[in-house]
């Protein structure tokens, strides 16, 4: 197995919207043997933490739940992002799942109710585009 990259929250890094992690204690491992490269768009494209929790919009904008639009943020971190897997090679990542940068596959519906929907973050589209797997820490 190639290294990967992975969301940083994945591996305990505090980089979610709220401040904190999602550890998984798979990432955690692959982590620990050297086979992961934690990453986090949000903060690649000059977001803080922690920052207001944003969702993708039924118009392609990301907003956050009070109307900031961050959308600017979420491009500048994908392609950051894919710019770090192209300098080191990488073909594959494993992201954060519902993750407006991050998830694959299913993201929130914009109206900020936790309703899901089929769909790809910003960063994950971007790779997917750009021919890198993605899967979530539910896939491993």
């Amino acid at each position: 197995m190639g290294v990967k990259l992975v969301s940083a929250c994945l591996i305990g890094i505090k980089c979610c919207y709220d401040g904190e992690s999602k550890i998984n204690k798979k990432c955690f491992e692959l982590f620990k043997r050297g086979k992961l490269i934690p990453v986090c768009p949000e903060q690649l494209g000059g977001l803080p933490t922690p920052r207001a929790k944003s969702e993708i919009q039924k118009n392609g904008k990301i907003l956050t739940k009070s109307g900031k639009d961050v959308t600017d943020n979420f491009i500048k971190g994908a392609k950051e992002t894919l710019k770090l897997t192209k300098l080191l090679g990488v073909k594959e990542a494993i992201l954060k799942s519902k993750s407006p940068s991050c998830g694959c596959g299913k993201i929130y519906d914009g109206t900020f109710s936790g309703k899901l929907i089929k769909g790809d973050g910003v960063t994950v589209a971007l790779l997917k585009k750009n021919e890198i797997i993605v899967i979530t820490e539910a896939g491993l």
